[in-house]
């Protein structure tokens, strides 16, 4: 249906059939035939703010006059919103706004994106980027309003994971609304149990209150009671305790040899995992002197936790969730297949650095990463294991060694 005849059936004693010709005109005019969402073409590219606020106020006349909740009526209001977001963004007051804002450790960049809806971190209203600025922290992924910006009071926490990489591992460390004046523990906004004025509400990582500004009941798994109790299922943050565990979730901090030795005995997957991390630091020597490996590149097959090259005893709290998963089982055992296949199998440079058993001088070539084999604590070399264990005396290899040291003549000291 064209515009124009719209118009003849809301107003038809205004719509004669000599007048057809003008209503086009008119209905252009008032921008009802326009797509606002778009960029103005023909007519549309003149049109100023005066022209707009006139097409509203006929809208807002059309919506009273016609029916209530007919289709009509519901058309005219899509229309009006339409002519008001074009109106906005003629005005645009906030166009003149930096793109780059720091405050409080925040690295504020403005957003160009509209057709997102966000909610404002410090008001907690919808941001509606069809007619509002806003901007996103580069650090914490903080959103506000950029009117919002300077009443801003929570510093980024990316500074905070920055200077303090380390968990709270106590349970819910709760002190009590009292010890907190029944205040939030964050802003200071008066909470109560009740609701009134506020409701308070617990954070499971910190134990403390919040309001509801503060706390939007989002869920994050707790680390204290991944650590102590093997539980990984979400449990209500305030929103600084969320960003704070997302950002902390890849660093490998956790040492659980320290922190919960006993999880090895009920974990069968930690130990696997550990065995795993174990192989591959036993791995790591070949590549870095094998040019083939280094070109290949197999070592950055585990770039995304670059700890498990480093040491066998750190754990991010991405590791433990996927080894609940079992997600990180099946992709370490595949790599570990992989760098075992270019030492045994695929590299002879690296075959040329395995070793013999000097107990029995039985059997193929040994590596240290292999399951049958035992590795001497002080010189590293590599026996069958039941070979190993079941020899009463000492390394060969360290025996030669301690041998040497004693025949070789000691140095002539210098006059």
């Amino acid at each position: 249906m064209m515009p124009s005849e719209v118009y003849a059936e809301l107003r038809p004693e205004l719509f004669s059939s000599e007048s057809r010709s003008q209503s086009l005109v008119r209905a252009m005019d008032l921008g009802l035939a326009e797509d606002h969402f778009s960029r103005p073409v023909d007519s549309f590219v003149a049109l100023d703010i005066e022209q707009l606020k006139m097409a509203i106020e006929e809208c807002k006349r059309l919506i009273l006059e016609l029916p209530e909740h007919s289709e009509r009526q519901k058309d005219t209001v899509v229309k009006l919103i339409h002519l008001r977001l074009k109106l906005q963004e003629l005005k645009d007051p906030e166009e003149d706004e930096p793109n780059l804002r720091v405050l409080l450790e925040h690295r504020f960049s403005k957003e160009k994106s509209k057709s997102v809806k966000q909610t404002c971190d410090k008001c907690s209203t919808i941001i509606w980027g069809l007619i509002q600025t806003w901007y996103t922290c580069a650090g914490c992924y903080y959103r506000c309003h950029s009117k919002c910006l300077n009443l801003i009071n929570k510093p980024c926490v990316r500074s905070k994971v920055s200077h303090q990489s380390e968990y709270e591992l106590s349970i819910c460390p709760e002190i009590g609304l009292d010890r907190q004046d029944y205040r939030c523990a964050e802003c200071r906004t008066p909470v109560s149990l009740r609701g009134v004025p506020s409701e308070a509400r617990q954070c499971d990582y910190t134990g403390q209150y919040y309001c509801s500004t503060c706390h939007w009941n989002d869920t994050a798994v707790i680390p204290a009671r991944v650590i102590h109790n093997w539980e990984f299922e979400p449990r209500k943050v305030c929103r600084s305790s969320m960003r704070y565990l997302a950002l902390m979730i890849p660093r490998p901090v956790l040492k659980l040899r320290e922190v919960n030795p006993l999880l090895f005995n009920f974990v069968e997957e930690l130990v696997e995992i550990r065995k795993l991390r174990q192989d591959i630091l036993l791995m790591k020597p070949y590549f870095i002197t094998c040019k083939e490996a280094m070109e290949a590149r197999l070592l950055l097959q585990l770039h995304d936790r670059q700890h498990f090259v480093e040491n066998n005893d750190m754990y991010s709290l991405q590791d433990l969730i996927d080894i609940s998963s079992g997600r990180l089982s099946c992709s370490l055992t595949e790599i570990h297949t992989t760098f075992a296949k270019h030492i045994k199998l695929d590299c002879d440079r690296c075959q040329a650095k395995g070793f013999v058993c000097e107990l029995c001088k039985e059997g193929d070539i040994l590596f240290p990463f292999d399951s049958h084999t035992s590795v001497c604590h002080d010189c590293s070399a590599v026996f069958h294991r039941d070979c190993f264990y079941d020899n009463s005396t000492t390394c060969p290899k360290c025996a030669r060694m301690t041998e040497r040291k004693h025949d070789d003549p000691p140095y002539p000291k210098d006059t």
